[in-house]
């Protein structure tokens, strides 16, 4: 899910380039010399997977070698370095596309998810934690898959989580880096690399094909395979599996060659029913690793974001030729804290870094002099969009055209690629294919522009089909919610269920209102930043920015207010203030509505919060508590607030690092 997208494509072409020049090589080695039909030598292939050569030993058995034995020793040593080398080449030899290596090289091992992280939104999650990590024992990465004691036994199923842009797919292409080069994983004799984007196209599938996916010539050119020390499985992107895993529905099978539903085989791969001795890693965004019962899950650890130096090292090797701008940048980063919490996921920093880039180098229009630095996260994102409108970073040296130049290709592309978006977000869907494109109306070869280039990414998969996905998951959001903004205009039926009730004219602020109340409803949090990004449009300078591209100036203003009102309305009484809860305050800062977050803040400073216990109070306690560079340090409420409303508090003072 997310910033580790843009990866994937890389690695996962290798399995298939290594595959075809390990089945050649086959075929020169074994052509004379195998006399087993390709039947005999999946099932020599698949019963290694099964482990039932191995005997339950860790070493390799080499078989005996008669004069009419198909198995030369050498062979097999051959094809693995073959596979190595062409796993390599895919790979390439840079770790992360910026920032030091060396957060890779070791992470923080866990003993399992918090409430934190199954429940809320990735935004929320560093928000609440200010870009922290809890205290955990850190983990090597060439110790990821031993024992950790003397007495203790390899993990067989192994999870790494991580949000959205923290570098899930970076850190499995690191791994099989390092794998190639004999630095990691020394006892895994190989190495199958698979992505849930891969297996998505499938409806059913059986082990054997699974293998075939990643090993297509297998059976077709003499293979036989001693039992290696350990294979290890690695399923990339749990997050974006198309259908969510259900353990408690599952049938049990044991017959690697029974096509069944690709999520039934996975829950019998991770239950241990195919491929019992088969080492299996599966990476995922927090979230959706909740859907593995606790008891199946050996190992569990988490990708460490950016620290401030890392942040620093991040942004310099953006702009490494002008270090002017680089000041500017780091100084407009530091000087903003949500900005700066966000920074320490490595997809945001960098998005931050081009969007904050394109802002220092466009200023110099007279017009834009009084819109700069951006103060919202929706602000942020709009530059962004006017830097992929006008091209820049994609043809050096030319001149960007006017934004009103543009309108026409950001109103289809909005059309398109919004409405995508923002049925994706409403239905989980993260990952896209040309079956979906063509169910979207999306134009494909509009996907080749420069403007779609900068938010959607094309891959292929190993079957050779196409898959799309946003470059990270604030990117989906944030396109999804312009969609949003700019249909609710025209839609005589509600978005969100396209179910033609035929109202004469609902308008904005009745569409607005429904977002809210789904935003608020959803337990995951998964609508919570497309609800900021939907305020955020109602922005004075949003709207001034995207004036003749996508608004018209000034559209919409008159409802400010009104929003505001509503927004504030979602505050309930006598409940615990909850995450939804300070995601409105989140909404109302997007609407540069910031007076109740200023009240609230300034009776801190006098000690008269006493007097302000209402619920819209208590939510902007709460959110002030994460953001505000007055709470960062400490925070004293002592003598401040009744009991009732400490209860009402506590889901989010439990996340404060110094409170009184």
């Amino acid at each position: 899910g997310g910033g580790d997208q843009e990866d994937q494509a890389k690695w996962t072409g290798g399995v298939l380039k290594g595959s075809a020049e390990w089945g050649t090589e086959l075929g020169e080695t074994n052509q004379a010399h195998s006399t087993g039909f390709p039947a005999e030598q999946v099932k020599a292939l698949m019963d290694l997977l099964a482990g039932k050569g191995s005997q339950g030993t860790q070493t390799p058995q080499v078989p005996a070698r008669t004069p009419d034995s198909p198995l030369r020793s050498h062979s097999n040593d051959s094809r693995i370095q073959r596979h190595r080398e062409a796993l390599l080449s895919r790979v390439g030899g840079s770790p992360e596309p910026c920032g030091p290596s060396h957060r890779l090289a070791s992470l923080l091992m866990v003993e399992g998810l918090t409430d934190l992280q199954l429940r809320e939104h990735d935004f929320t999650q560093v928000e609440a934690t200010r870009g922290g990590q809890r205290p955990a024992r850190t983990l090597a990465l060439d110790r990821l898959f031993l024992p950790l004691s003397r007495v203790s036994i390899p993990p067989r199923v192994s999870i790494t989580v991580g949000v959205a842009g923290m570098g899930k797919t970076t850190l499995v292409r690191h791994f099989v880096r390092l794998w190639t080069q004999g630095q990691v994983g020394k006892d895994f004799s190989l190495v199958l690399p698979l992505t849930f984007r891969d297996l998505n196209i499938h409806e059913k599938l059986s082990a054997e094909r699974l293998v075939r996916s990643v090993f297509p010539n297998v059976g077709e050119s003499g293979l036989v395979v001693t039992a290696p020390a350990r294979v290890l499985l690695v399923l990339d992107g749990l997050d974006e599996c198309k259908i969510p895993l259900d353990f408690s529905n599952t049938v049990a099978c044991t017959d690697p060659k029974k096509d069944i539903q690709v999520d039934h085989l996975i829950t019998n791969i991770i239950r241990g029913n195919l491929f019992p001795d088969v080492s299996v890693w599966i990476t995922s965004r927090p979230s959706a690793a909740g859907q593995i019962p606790g008891g199946l899950v050996d190992r569990m650890t988490e990708i460490r974001g950016f620290t401030e130096e890392e942040i620093k090292v991040c942004l310099a090797q953006m702009f490494p030729e002008d270090q002017t701008l680089l000041s500017q940048v780091l100084s407009q980063v530091q000087a903003n804290r949500a900005l700066y919490l966000m920074c320490t996921v490595p997809a945001f920093c960098r998005l931050t870094g081009v969007a904050l880039g394109h802002l220092y180098r466009s200023r110099t229009v007279p017009q834009d002099t009084e819109l700069w630095p951006p103060r919202t996260l929706c602000e942020l994102y709009t530059w962004y969009f006017r830097m992929a409108l006008g091209g820049e970073g994609q043809e050096k040296g030319k001149v960007s055209p006017r934004i009103e130049h543009v309108g026409h290709g950001a109103r289809k592309m909005v059309g398109t690629l919004g409405r995508l978006a923002f049925h994706g977000l409403v239905k989980k869907k993260y990952v896209f294919y040309e079956q979906d494109m063509k169910a979207f109306g999306v134009d494909l070869a509009l996907l080749q522009g420069t403007l779609c280039s900068c938010f959607l990414q094309r891959e292929e998969t190993l079957a050779s089909s196409v898959a799309y996905c946003f470059s990270h998951l604030s990117l989906q959001e944030f396109v999804a919610a312009m969609y949003y903004y700019s249909a609710s205009r025209r839609a005589i039926f509600d978005l969100f269920t396209e179910s033609g009730m035929s109202w004469p004219r609902l308008g904005f602020l009745t569409h607005f209102r429904s977002a809210a109340q789904r935003a608020m409803q959803a337990e995951d949090g998964r609508l919570d930043v497309f609800l900021r990004f939907l305020s955020g449009l109602l922005g004075p300078r949003v709207n001034a920015l995207l004036a003749g591209s996508l608004l018209a100036q000034g559209e919409h203003q008159s409802y400010r207010a009104q929003v505001a009102e509503l927004l504030q309305g979602c505050l309930r009484p006598n409940t615990a203030v909850c995450a939804r809860a300070v995601n409105v305050l989140h909404c109302l800062h997007e609407l540069q509505h910031t007076e109740l977050a200023r009240s609230v803040e300034e009776a801190m400073q006098s000690g008269a919060l006493a007097r302000l216990s209402g619920p819209s109070h208590r939510a902007a306690l709460a959110y002030l508590l994460q953001v505000s560079d007055t709470c960062a340090q400490e925070a004293n409420l002592s003598l401040c607030l009744s009991q009732g409303v400490l209860q009402s508090l506590l889901p989010q003072l439990l996340y404060c690092q110094s409170l009184r």
